[in-house]
């Protein structure tokens, strides 16, 4: 702010459409400049001066106003949104990589051009040792610090950053009981559509959320997944029962655009709501594991494995790349655990001493 004869502050932020807003306090000198910028348009309801996004603005506008600039992270941000547009990146990836990136500068406190090796590595001790991270997410951290630095910006130090190793967690399973008190306890028509489609398919809730009327293949008994993680396509079971709820839902609500729509009808459900349908059906059939609406993904395919079905089925049908990922459910299936004699039993019954 203005004080001691300082020249005020000129605030840069984003508006839409990639539009850079400029707002300037009243004072001549800074308008002789904004002035001296081609394309800029005065807003009087928002009372702030607009200009398209290029390349060159930031030139400019350091060229113009100096140190009196207080920039938005976003603003350095649009060249990121963009490849990972072109890129076809999905829209949940490009607003987490967007959000982290910005966390990131703001914690730094630098202009991206800024940017040391020892600035990362400060933020990473930071989230781990202050926010308690988990692995994954600081994962995801680094991917989306290494794509803008690396990718969009051309820098090499990004490069140097170790990933962490995963933590080896395995999934909390339910049984075939418990699954079946679930899906029993849910009287809403469309809720307990929502859970036996997720359980009969082994769908992430970010599928099931986004399924269209056209995914369900009655006659082939099949779930058609459109674009989902890493934009690939695949086909799921759909179980006889869950097809005969799935009719019954369909006559009462006739959805159009979306199987589950949200109250606006042209828009999905969320995926909060999906898991809090979860958790209250978890609660009302007494079920205390720490799970969660992906709980079923896992208990699905483990359930496929201690039937007999060979893991490669598994994994297409989970749309796993990797056959690594699959093989998780070896080790929490019962199949082979089952068949092993306990020695305590044949201690306590009278058997070997």
């Amino acid at each position: 702010m203005a004080g001691g004869g300082k020249i005020p502050a000129v605030e840069i932020e984003i508006g839409k459409n990639d539009k850079v807003i400029i707002r300037i306090p009243c004072n001549q000198e800074l308008i002789r400049k904004i002035k001296m910028i081609s394309g800029r348009r005065w807003n009087p309801k928002g009372k702030y001066w607009e200009v398209s996004y290029n390349e060159d603005l930031m030139t400019k506008l350091q060229s113009l106003f100096g140190e009196n600039l207080v920039i938005d992270p976003y603003f350095y941000l649009i060249p990121l949104r963009k490849e990972l547009s072109i890129r076809k990146y999905s829209r949940r990836t490009i607003k987490s990589y967007i959000r982290i990136n910005r966390d990131f500068l703001l914690f730094s406190g630098k202009r991206p051009e800024e940017i040391e090796n020892k600035d990362i590595k400060e933020y990473l001790y930071y989230v781990v040792n202050q926010k308690k991270v988990a692995t994954s997410t600081l994962n995801i951290i680094i991917n989306a610090l290494k794509f803008y630095y690396g990718e969009v910006l051309k820098k090499d130090f990004i490069f140097s950053v170790n990933r962490p190793k995963k933590d080896k967690k395995l999934p909390i399973i339910l049984s075939k009981e418990e699954t079946k008190k679930i899906l029993n306890v849910t009287s809403n028509i469309k809720h307990k559509a929502i859970l036996m489609l997720t359980y009969s398919g082994g769908l992430r809730v970010g599928e099931v959320i986004k399924l269209r009327p056209q995914d369900i293949d009655s006659n082939r008994k099949l779930i058609h997944i459109r674009a989902s993680k890493g934009r690939k396509d695949r086909c799921t079971l759909l179980s006889d029962i869950a097809l005969q709820t799935l009719r019954e839902y369909w006559k009462r609500e006739k959805p159009q655009k979306w199987l589950f729509p949200s109250w606006n009808k042209e828009k999905h459900i969320t995926a909060r709501t999906v898991q809090k349908i979860f958790q209250n059906a978890c609660r009302k059939a007494k079920i205390n594991k720490d799970v969660s609406v992906h709980s079923l993904r896992h208990s699905f395919a483990t359930h496929l494995l201690e039937s007999g079905i060979d893991l490669r089925y598994i994994q297409e049908l989970l749309g796993h790349k990797s056959s690594k990922t699959t093989e998780i459910y070896t080790h929490v299936s019962t199949k082979n655990l089952s068949a092993i004699k306990n020695p305590l039993d044949s201690i306590l019954k009278g058997g070997e001493t």
